[in-house]
């Protein structure tokens, strides 16, 4: 079992990386490019800081899904997503496949081209439209996170 343990590890040290980021991107940096506060460019300011984090996030949801794949596959538990009362395991599979899609498939071949060609054009409406877009993000990801803790320990909140 010790490689369950380090694969429970991994997941939840990924996932603190991953959401950790994005927490931060939402909550502190959109806000700050969206008002200006990181300078009069904000469609720079906000690729130097994407740039910077998109590799990590990328390599966090990589260790997520493949430890989070190892232990459904160790522990045998795939019945758990037959079950509602298991609804943490499907929301969090369900955001891990949602950001994976954004940063391996929407970000670099249509994100990337489209909103910085609409940044560049109406930056007042691209950018609070990105801000709210990874709040959605985050809320989605914090109820998965939730109800992972707790299911896992028993709660299925119902």
């Amino acid at each position: 079992m010790n490689d369950v343990i380090l694969a429970r590890a991994l997941h939840v040290l990924a996932v603190v990386i991953w959401i950790g980021g994005v927490a931060m991107a939402t909550s502190v940096v959109l806000p700050a490019v969206r008002r200006g506060d990181l300078g009069p460019d904000r469609l720079k300011a906000f690729g130097a800081i994407e740039h910077r984090f998109i590799w990590i996030a990328r390599t966090a949801v990589l260790i997520v899904g493949l430890s989070g794949l190892y232990m459904v596959a160790r522990l045998d538990v795939w019945d758990r997503f037959t079950s509602a009362e298991f609804w943490w395991m499907h929301a969090m599979v369900g955001v891990w496949l949602l950001f994976a899609f954004v940063l391996f498939i929407a970000e670099p071949f249509i994100l990337h081209r489209r909103f910085h060609h609409w940044a560049s054009a109406r930056p007042d409406l691209a950018f609070p439209w990105l801000e709210r877009a990874h709040w959605l993000l985050l809320v989605l990801a914090l109820v998965a996170i939730f109800g992972g803790v707790t299911g896992s320990h028993g709660w299925t909140g119902f």
